[in-house]
């Protein structure tokens, strides 16, 4: 079902652009520079920041980037004197993975992609799914919000380096669709107009507006199946005198830390063409690659960040492979099926990398020699 978002115009708007870390971070300051730049051709000032200021953003963690925009100077002062960005009309998440839910440093336990959202708001993804799609991986709603979805793929171009694929300005029209009171399409195309001077960035605003699907979602909708990671933080009557720092067992993670939320893709590894050098247990950042009794290595996909360091160090061509994080549901590990089963694991390997599983000896004894085949 879709519907035109246009509530009735308030004090103030707040914009919360949730994105990967430096990946992704002048994408998301773009976004937020261009809804104050747009809003105030309509005469209401605004304002962009960051959620941090320390940059706590290493290979990909979720991080905030927020624009206010309000009606007058005195109501922006009064909204940003009392405001903490906890609450939200609009959510964008320009990498559909972030809809499972997120988990930063700043605070323990993984939160709903929705839950800032207030009730009635909307959240904008950029993806090439439907909107049924994500809905059905997202956090159970637990009050009605609008799903607008901005055709479009995660827009990732490496460290520090911005890609000019116009997500940006997609974005920007959807924008205008789901809050035409704060940001109408015609002062958005002219202020894109105006910093780029190319009409095929104009055009994508355009698109972007034509082309979001609007989608309500009802209390009720998304998936129970997501792990419950919520926690209480100890105040200051209830902490420990001192400085104490358990120590990690021997076998034992974090029980309170899953990294998994930072992931867009995830390593799934061939154990038949696995020839056991260890490269991708000595290279990974996060310790994430444990040794099984036959010798071979397995992903813990609950500390796994998906940075993709693995696929690049292994030395055997698609023994790792980096896979689309929305394909997966669970975080189970997979080595113990692949030995009880190997036929029904390689088949689900090549189903869900798409690369056929050759002989392990034809795969090591091409690395061994340098070739690709």
């Amino acid at each position: 079902m879709t519907t035109q978002a246009a509530p009735a115009k308030t004090t103030d708007i707040t914009v919360e652009v949730v994105y990967r870390g430096i990946f992704q971070k002048t994408l998301a300051q773009r976004i937020c520079r261009g809804v104050v730049l747009a809003a105030r051709r309509s005469g209401h000032p605004g304002t962009a920041f960051a959620r941090y200021g320390d940059s706590p953003e290493r290979n990909g963690v979720p991080a905030k980037q927020f624009a206010v925009v309000a009606v007058d100077d005195t109501q922006l002062e009064a909204s940003m004197a009392r405001y903490e960005p906890s609450i939200v009309d609009v959510t964008v998440a320009v990498d559909d993975t972030l809809v499972k839910g997120v988990e930063s440093w700043a605070w323990y336990g993984r939160q709903p992609i929705w839950k800032p959202t207030k009730p009635g708001g909307v959240v904008i993804v950029t993806s090439d799914r439907t909107a049924d799609e994500i809905i059905a991986q997202t956090d159970k709603a637990e009050k009605p919000y609008t799903l607008a979805v901005v055709p479009g793929g995660a827009s990732f171009a490496g460290l520090w380096v911005y890609k000019d694929d116009h997500t940006d300005w997609r974005v920007m029209g959807a924008l205008a669709k789901v809050a035409p009171e704060w940001l109408p399409l015609e002062h958005v195309k002219a202020l894109v107009r105006e910093q780029t001077k190319d009409e095929g960035a104009v055009a994508s605003v355009q698109f972007g507006h034509d082309a979001t699907v609007l989608r309500e979602v009802k209390p009720g909708e998304g998936t129970s199946g997501h792990e419950v990671l919520q926690f209480e933080k100890p105040g200051w009557t209830t902490m420990r005198p001192g400085i104490v720092v358990d120590a990690r067992k021997p076998g034992e993670r974090n029980p309170f830390y899953k990294k998994y939320s930072a992931r867009t893709q995830r390593p799934v590894v061939n154990f038949d063409t696995c020839i056991k050098c260890t490269m991708c247990w000595l290279d990974c950042p996060d310790e994430c690659f444990e040794v099984t009794p036959t010798g071979h290595y397995e992903v813990v996909y609950e500390a796994c960040i998906g940075c993709g360091i693995c696929a690049q160090v292994c030395p055997v061509k698609d023994c790792i492979v980096m896979v689309d994080e929305l394909k997966f549901e669970k975080n189970d590990n997979v080595w113990q099926r692949w030995q009880s089963d190997r036929e029904s694991y390689n088949r689900w390997f090549e189903a869900t990398t798409g690369v056929s599983v050759a002989p392990p000896k034809t795969k090591a004894a091409a690395a061994a020699a340098g070739g690709d085949d």
